[in-house]
């Protein structure tokens, strides 16, 4: 007869995290380990990148999502936000919490700027945290491959946006995003985001000093550049995320070339997402609240 199970206590505890990061080290330093034909590395992500951004979302600025089963459980999807904040952390917090909380626990291949991937160090963070050039190439061969795509399509028109339009959606471009899923009969999820505007309040962009960096924008906010280095921690805003209901594409796959057909949809889903934006702020009056 088997006897009473004994509790793990605290040392057992310490010594299989100890073992599991020698572990990955080992890994790590012999090579093997796993990315994909885009330089994903999916264990460095679920080990390194998602902790730290899930003291972000969680705890600073204590994300509520909702509307997760939207989200495909297998298959592609292509999840379309309002982009806001200054720095783009809203795609980051994104693409953590659908993780963590998606049942699947999908991971989100966010499409970036030819900016990004043009700067050292963060080319190769986007890289390894799933990112890969905002194109539609790319963009389609990620949803052939039965991922879900992540996409911003008011690109730095949302992030660098002052503090007055906050939760204008800016211009959507040219509908790149909605051919991509035409093409391959992708769902396109809307979601909406609040919060990211109240972290790092743009009150001046000074243009000049923009063109001299070759930046989008040189951005002036309540600490930033007054505090130096202090004025990069974000203003602890409350955040609340909510995926909308799908909209199909597979009956569409023919008019992925028609213009009036791209333009219609992509004005859905921005409507879609400006419509929801109105309603969660509704939701959350005090922007800094529990």
């Amino acid at each position: 007869m088997a006897g009473p199970s004994v509790a793990d206590r605290p040392g057992d505890q310490w010594d299989r995290r100890v073992a599991s990061g020698l572990a990955f080290l080992r890994r790590r330093l012999s090579g093997q380990y796993e990315v994909d034909e885009f330089g994903f590395d999916p264990e460095l992500t679920g080990a390194v990148f998602h902790p730290l951004l899930r003291l972000l979302y969680r705890d600073w600025f204590r994300t509520e999502v909702t509307g997760l089963e939207h989200v495909p459980t297998d298959g592609a999807g292509l999840v379309v936000g309002n982009h806001s904040g200054t720095v783009a952390l809203d795609a980051l917090i994104l693409s953590a919490a659908l993780h963590d909380q998606h049942p699947a626990r999908r991971y989100l291949r966010l499409l970036g700027a030819d900016l990004v991937f043009r700067m050292p160090v963060v080319s190769e963070l986007a890289r390894k945290t799933g990112g890969t050039v905002a194109c539609n190439p790319d963009a389609e061969r990620l949803l052939g491959n039965g991922e879900v795509v992540g996409v911003f399509p008011e690109g730095f028109k949302g992030i660098g946006k002052l503090y007055s339009d906050r939760y204008k959606l800016q211009r959507f471009g040219r509908g790149g995003f909605v051919s991509a899923a035409l093409r391959t009969g992708t769902p396109i999820v809307p979601v909406a985001i609040v919060g990211g505007e109240e972290i790092y309040p743009m009150l001046a962009d000074i243009k000049p000093l923009a063109r001299l960096l070759k930046l989008p924008y040189f951005p002036v906010t309540p600490t930033f550049p007054w505090l130096g280095p202090l004025g990069m921690v974000p203003l602890p805003s409350k955040w609340l995320i909510e995926f909308c209901p799908p909209i199909p594409t597979a009956h569409l796959t023919d008019s992925a070339d028609d213009p009036l057909v791209v333009f219609n949809l992509a004005d859905q889903v921005r409507e879609t997402i400006q419509q929801t934006l109105h309603q969660l702020l509704e939701r959350r009056p005090d922007p800094f609240g529990p």
